[in-house]
C-alpha cells in the first residue's frame, strides 16, 4: 500500500511528515537542545549541525508535525548505495513533550511505508543506542527485529563507548494501522 500523500506531505495517523527546510533549523535546534535528545544526539554547533544535514544530498530530513502544523522533530533516511547491500537507514528525534504519544512509532511507519512503496527498499535499519529502551519499544511496535548488538558502537557523551542495537525491517514485517 503506497502511503498517503497530500501534495509534498506523507501522511501518518496523527501527523504529517515533509521535507525539512530551513525555515525549520530554529526549531529543530531548539528540540536539539532539550537535555534528552542532546543526550542522544550531541553535537557542538547545533544551528551549523542541523543546516549541514538539511543542505547533505545524501540525506533526506523531514521534518515532523502534528495536526496542528507545530514540528515536532525530525525523522531522516539515507540509502546505502552499493546495489548489492541497498536498503535504507533511519532516525529520528522527536520534542520530549510529546514523548509516548505514539507520534514516534506513526512517524516510523509513514516513513517506512513510503520507503518500501514509493522509493522501491527492501529493507530498513535503524540503530538505537543499547539502553534507549523507549526507541527499542517504538521502533519493535513499528515491526523493527532486534539483529544484535553492536558493541562498542557509539562514543557517549562522556567519552565512553556504548553499545547500540541494530534493527531491521522488512516490509511483511511493517505493522499496518491504516490498513
Amino acid at each position: 500500500m503506497a502511503s498517503p500523500r497530500d501534495d509534498n506531505w506523507l501522511l501518518g495517523r496523527s501527523l504529517r511528515l515533509r521535507t525539512a527546510t530551513e525555515r525549520d533549523v530554529d526549531r529543530l535546534v531548539e528540540i536539539r537542545s532539550t537535555p534528552e535528545v542532546r543526550a542522544r544526539w550531541r553535537g557542538d554547533d547545533l544551528p551549523a549541525e542541523v543546516r549541514d544535514a538539511l543542505l547533505d544530498a545524501d540525506l533526506h530530513v523531514l521534518a515532523v508535525e502534528d495536526s496542528f502544523g507545530t514540528v515536532i522533530g525530525a525523522i531522516q533516511w539515507a540509502a546505502e548505495s552499493d546495489p548489492d547491500y541497498h536498503h535504507a537507514s533511519v532516525d529520528l528525534y522527536l520534542d520530549p513533550s510529546v514523548h509516548s504519544r505514539g507520534f514516534g512509532s506513526d512517524a516510523a511507519q509513514t516513513l517506512c511505508r513510503h520507503l518500501f512503496a514509493d522509493q522501491g527498499f527492501h529493507r530498513i535499519t535503524i540503530d538505537p543506542a543499547a539502553d534507549n529502551f523507549a526507541a527499542i519499544r517504538c521502533y519493535e511496535k513499528v515491526g523493527f527485529q532486534r539483529v544484535g548488538v553492536m558493541r562498542r558502537y557509539e562514543r557517549g557523551a562522556d567519552g565512553s563507548w556504548h553499545d547500540g542495537i541494530l534493527m531491521d525491517l522488512l516490509p511483511e514485517d511493517l505493522s499496518d494501522p491504516l490498513a
